[in-house]
């Protein structure tokens, strides 16, 4: 009969062999298997990125330095030619880039500003909505989850001559804002109607990301914000805005991305178009690489890629250094 308190014959032994089971499986070679076996699992993973990741980076890299045609077995190596023709040198690229890049640019300033300015607001007023606060979030969403050729095509509709927004401002007694050549046929509203449009297609993840922030917030700083006098405005400017800060730098930089690289909605609705006035870098990297009449330029389409991948970098740093800067 075993006393109170004292372990059963059976536990040294069993300690015992779990001490054994601990040592086989810390040994070198335990972990050596155990590490064998990760990488096996994670191989099929690591080949399909290395093939279709950083082969297709360096190939796209390494043609930025060739002229190629997309059919000729073997490249034309020219160097920096084709950086030098995009930038300063052709006279028929480089004035549609520098176009391009004025169009962009505009756009750069403007989605992120109007981005900002509409769903900060959007996302304050969302808050403070208590009931069907969920209906609302995803109605306002829907721009984002809707598919985008079928959005683009619509916008392309209501903006005709004969469109939505042409009756409804002549509805509203507002004629003369109507455009008879259609808002995005007009060369003075094409580019403002293509900023509004990329600007609606931004806004419903920025307000998310905005009303995360916001219910993330403690209540006690709006509290004691109010007990010292500061009306909601004073709160709004004082209070919650510095503290959605981060979250703002990361709502620019997504805005930015899109606009610098973003050429879809431009594409479909516009190609362009009226002439060149709404053409961007992005639509012209495209073009250069499957619509060019000029052939071949599939290593300046690569080239003006690269550059635009090297201009996202610097504002991503210059972004991240603004918001160290301010933290």
């Amino acid at each position: 009969m075993t006393a109170v308190g004292t372990p059963p014959a059976s536990a040294p032994r069993a300690a015992a062999a779990a001490t054994r089971r601990s040592r086989r499986t810390t040994a070198p070679g335990g972990r050596g298997r155990e590490a064998l076996t990760g990488y096996l699992f994670i191989a099929p993973a690591v080949i399909l990125f290395a093939v279709l990741g950083l082969y297709t980076v360096g190939y796209g890299f390494l043609l930025g330095f060739a002229r190629w045609n997309g059919f000729a077995p073997h490249w034309d190596w020219v160097g920096l030619d084709n950086y030098a023709d995009l930038l300063w040198r052709d006279p028929v690229y480089a004035p549609r880039v520098r176009e391009a890049a004025v169009n962009t640019l505009y756009v750069m300033i403007a989605v992120p500003v109007l981005t900002v300015a509409v769903s900060f607001p959007l996302a304050v007023a969302l808050d403070r909505v208590k009931r069907a606060q969920a209906v609302l979030r995803s109605v306002y969403f829907l721009p984002y989850v809707t598919s985008g050729i079928a959005v683009f095509y619509a916008w392309q509709y209501i903006l005709q001559p004969d469109g939505a927004v042409n009756y409804l401002l002549g509805v509203l007694g507002l004629g003369s804002l109507q455009e008879p050549q259609g808002f995005l046929g007009n060369p003075a509203t094409a580019l403002p109607t293509m900023i509004v449009v990329t600007v609606w297609t931004e806004v419903p993840v920025a307000m998310l990301m905005y009303l995360t922030g916001l219910q993330t917030i403690d209540r006690g700083l709006l509290e004691a914000a109010e007990l010292d006098g500061a009306g909601w405005w004073r709160v709004q400017a004082a209070v919650v805005w510095p503290l959605l800060r981060p979250i703002t730098a990361i709502v620019v930089l997504l805005t930015l991305r899109s606009a610098l690289h973003g050429f879809q909605t431009f594409l479909i609705m516009t190609n362009g178009g009226p002439g060149t006035h709404t053409n961007v870098l992005g639509l012209e990297t495209y073009r250069l690489a499957f619509l060019s009449k000029f052939a071949p330029t599939l290593g300046l389409a690569s080239a003006l890629g690269w550059l635009l991948f090297a201009v996202a970098i610097l504002l991503a740093l210059i972004n991240l250094r603004a918001l160290r800067s301010r933290v």
